[in-house]
């Protein structure tokens, strides 16, 4: 039997709630700043933002926002230690998800 893991969630208020949105924002914009010129480094940190985008939106956008987290965890672990390349439709799936999460939590909070 493995042991268990405690919960990385925990229930936040609206205020903190804004400043999680605010700051997968703040990533999502950091995200997009790469383009088709962009060199390896830069789309590969572009990936990256755009994870840590979803995460930071998942926490106001609660439990249905989780479950579309996993699709974008699946190119954590390349975008932030991996060596291939993270550009081209990877970080193009990678805003994309991203986007959504931001846009989930968003309009949770806005209701």
């Amino acid at each position: 039997m493995s042991p268990r893991h405690p919960s990385r969630t925990q229930d936040c208020t609206e205020s903190e709630a804004r400043r999680r949105v605010a700051d997968a924002r703040a990533q999502l914009d950091l995200a997009e700043l790469a383009t088709a010129a962009s060199n390896a480094e830069e789309k590969k940190a572009a990936a990256s933002c755009a994870v840590l985008a979803g995460i930071a939106a998942v926490e106001p956008g609660g439990a249905e926002a989780a479950k579309q987290l996993e699709r974008l965890l699946g190119i954590k672990d390349q975008a932030q230690y991996g060596f291939e390349d993270t550009g081209g439709q990877r970080l193009a799936a990678a805003r994309r998800q991203a986007r959504a999460l931001v846009a989930f939590a968003e309009g949770a909070l806005n209701r």
